[in-house]
């Protein structure tokens, strides 16, 4: 079960979803994966809807407005220490391409309300060429290594 779950959080997307695919391919094969993740994602999609068609009725109640403040200001915190976090261990690494792009990223999408997905497109790109320029870069000192010895 351990290489299940390590499997489904090394995999893109949800992890209860990834962990369905995982289990049920192995208990069942493909109709296995069809039956367990129905069975992931259909009861979160009937809770959210019946809360859905509930909220509209009850929006404008005082107590369900003052909830949802509530909760907005303790998203707030989280996302602000996720961002501490993050930050923080970029800034501690010194590594100048990286703050440079975390500021950019921010001037970018907050003073110049560029949307996220460009701003997510652009980082990968930055990282694929400092990842190619880095390999590149290891690959020619290892070469001159092997000509030094010789």
């Amino acid at each position: 079960m351990l290489d299940f779950v390590a499997i489904a959080q090394s995999s893109p997307g949800p992890i209860a979803v990834n962990g369905a695919i995982v289990v049920g391919y192995k208990l069942g094969g493909v109709p296995g994966i069809l039956v367990s993740v129905l069975g992931a994602v259909l009861p979160p999609f009937g809770i959210l809807s019946l809360i859905s068609v509930a909220y509209t009725v009850f929006r404008d109640n005082f107590f369900v407005q003052a909830i949802l403040e509530g909760m907005t200001a303790g998203v707030s915190a989280v996302i602000i220490s996720v961002v501490w976090d993050m930050a923080s261990g970029i800034v501690k690494g010194r590594d100048g391409i990286l703050i440079l792009v975390m500021v950019l990223a921010f001037l970018l999408n907050y003073i110049w309300k560029i949307n996220a997905i460009f701003i997510i497109l652009g980082t990968v790109l930055v990282g694929v060429i400092r990842t190619m320029y880095m390999v590149r870069h290891e690959k020619t000192e290892a070469c001159d290594k092997k000509e030094e010895e010789k």
